[in-house]
């Protein structure tokens, strides 16, 4: 406990007597100081215990006394210590009048009890409190420590944390989500503040806020962010009664020290980790399937045991990566370690084996093509990702910790490729963030392309985002898997659809994927000979040549559709052939030609 008035009174060498304020000596003294100036006031900072001796006070003027104690009061003095038998016998009537009236407690400090006495007193009580303060401190920290260690990891953790401040103490996840709070009664009061939480982790790290009054109810809540880059990994709440003290201040820095080593890997482990994901990542793309089940071993393997997809994202607005991934050497791409819900923030940490691992920096690799498909060799850490990409991250890589899912996110320089469980919340994940850029796209009005405006929502970025998804492939056709999904992104992209399954693509018409500048470059080219014809010559050769494929070659049914007689369809014919110098009796030329007509209205 910190010095009071009543443990100095108590004090058997100091023989101090309260002559007023016997009901405010539980007030704790910070100081002790001896001044004999008639306004010592500029020179205290509060909370002092004043020792005078009155040598140049008028102590028995009732006017002197009250104006002398109203200005100590004014200042946050909480007591007076007055040495009898010095200037005065005994204490002045007019100066414990004066002390009674403010409520000032008035100590009587005998002749044989030195000042020095008294501050050594309050000097080895405060010196006492400290040093209690650092050992409750000290041990508060290894209580903590062991129960960030323990099978509950942050739950255990934030039990003992909100012991040691008398109060409750919940964690949110990058996505402002609460994922964990003790006590359990404390459920609904922490959830009050997941929009507070919200806010503190959009500020740049380390970042702190402080709740009180009638938004915090009857807590003080203080949040503080937890993680040590740029970003906010989580946030800590505490709420307790009152402003917390020393030793309760320990215990919270404690705590966020823990979890911030729970969520950031050393650089050494993590590039360890980001290897191992590159080589897993070779392997399956070059159908080494057995090898990359080997090598993952319980990290990746609860991803690899299971039917999985892949993802491909990239903003909308950015041109078309497509073909990048068939026979373009030279990518580079980023991997990420895989998630686990076991990871103390429930987004961005954790291994697929339950380790700490932080999704927040993604490792780069180079990428080199070999039979079409890219493999990944690792070359150092990716700071940055584009902003839309990196909140697609963070969301993906949340809802996969969240379910206790593995998951390995790969940034492809502008574009993000993800490996997830099928049917998981990984998926589910991009799903509704596409869902959800579509409707703020709809909401910006006609003319907006690629950017998500309306309402703003901390789930859309500024740049909406496009994402094509595979079907789902096991082990062994994860390359084929991948390039499925880049094929679904072309014909989102094409589509203006936030999102297409590959699924989608296969049950669909072929004709959407028709809508590309150089298809109907091509169709121009093709049919341009044909409609020089029409527009100089006799004949209407690009409608007659369009009936009669819709007839499938049906020369009665063609004719009759254009009103004329079939022996005048088929000199048109011949002459598609004679201008266009290819034999309409080739299957493939037939096709080229319907598409081309297709293509061009």
């Amino acid at each position: 406990m910190p010095p009071t008035l009543a443990s100095l009174v108590q004090h058997s060498s100091l023989r101090l007597a309260v002559l007023t304020g016997q009901d405010r000596l539980d007030t704790d003294v910070r100081w002790a100081h001896a001044s004999e100036l008639a306004d010592p006031t500029p020179y205290l900072d509060g909370g002092e215990l004043l020792l005078v001796t009155a040598l140049k006070l008028d102590a028995e003027d009732p006017e002197a006394m009250r104006a002398y104690v109203g200005r100590l009061t004014d200042k946050g003095v909480v007591g007076l210590g007055f040495a009898a038998g010095v200037n005065y016998e005994k204490v002045p009537d007019a100066l414990v009048e004066a002390c009674r009236e403010a409520g000032l407690p008035l100590l009587e400090v005998p002749r044989r009890t030195p000042f020095i006495a008294i501050s050594k007193a309050v000097s080895a009580a405060i010196a006492a409190e400290q040093y209690r303060t650092v050992t409750a401190g000290f041990e508060a920290q290894r209580e903590m420590t062991r129960a960030a260690l323990s099978q509950e990891g942050p739950a255990a953790l934030l039990t003992k944390l909100a012991s040691e401040v008398a109060g409750w103490a919940a964690l949110y996840d990058a996505s402002g989500a609460m994922v964990a709070t003790a006590p359990a009664w404390a459920v609904r009061r922490a959830a009050r503040f997941v929009a507070d939480a919200e806010r503190l982790r959009d500020r740049p790290a380390p970042a702190s806020a402080v709740v009180s009054g009638s938004d915090a109810g009857d807590d003080r809540v203080e949040l503080q962010s937890v993680g040590s880059g740029r970003r906010a990994k989580a946030v800590l709440a505490v709420g307790t009664a009152a402003p917390l003290g020393t030793a309760e201040r320990y215990a919270v820095h404690s705590a966020i020290a823990l979890l911030t080593l729970t969520m950031e890997r050393s650089r050494a482990l993590q590039e360890a980790e980001q290897r191992l994901g590159a080589a897993v990542m070779r392997m399956l793309l070059s159908g080494e399937a057995d090898h990359a089940r080997a090598v993952a071993g319980r990290l990746y393997g609860g991803l690899l045991d299971a039917p999985m997809r892949v993802l491909v994202a990239e903003p909308a607005t950015g041109p078309s990566s497509r073909g990048r991934a068939n026979g373009q050497a030279g990518q580079a791409v980023q991997a990420a370690a895989p998630v686990n819900g076991r990871g103390p923030a429930g987004g961005g940490s954790g291994t697929a084996s339950g380790g700490g691992a932080a999704g927040g920096n993604l490792p780069v690799v180079t990428v080199t093509e070999a039979s079409d498909v890219p493999v990944p060799v690792p070359d150092g850490l990716a700071e940055d990702l584009p902003g839309p990409l990196e909140q697609l991250a963070d969301l993906v890589e949340t809802a996969a910790a969240r379910n206790g899912e593995a998951v390995l996110v790969v940034p492809d320089g502008s574009r993000l490729v993800v490996l997830a469980s099928d049917g998981g919340a990984a998926v589910a994940a991009c799903a509704q963030y596409a869902s959800a850029c579509a409707e703020a796209v709809a909401a910006a009005g006609p003319g907006v392309s690629g950017q998500a405006g309306g309402a703003p929502s901390s789930s859309v970025p500024e740049e909406a985002l496009v994402i094509g998804v595979s079907a789902p492939a096991g082990l062994a056709a994860a390359a084929v898997a991948f390039k499925q999904a880049d094929q679904a992104l072309s014909v989102a992209r094409r589509r203006g659809a936030p999102l297409v399954e590959h699924e989608d693509v296969a049950a669909g018409s072929v004709l959407p994927l028709l809508a590309d500048d150089a298809v109907r470059a091509f169709a121009d080219g093709l049919l341009r000979s044909l409609r020089d014809h029409d527009a100089h010559g006799r004949g209407d050769l690009v409608a007659s040549l369009r009936a009669w494929l819709s007839r499938h070659g049906q020369w009665d049914a063609a004719a009759a559709d254009l009103g004329v007689h079939r022996h005048t369809l088929r000199y048109r014919m011949r002459r598609v052939e004679e201008i266009l110098g290819r034999s309409l009796d080739d299957p493939d030329v037939r096709m080229e030609l319907w598409l081309a007509l297709k293509a061009t209205g």
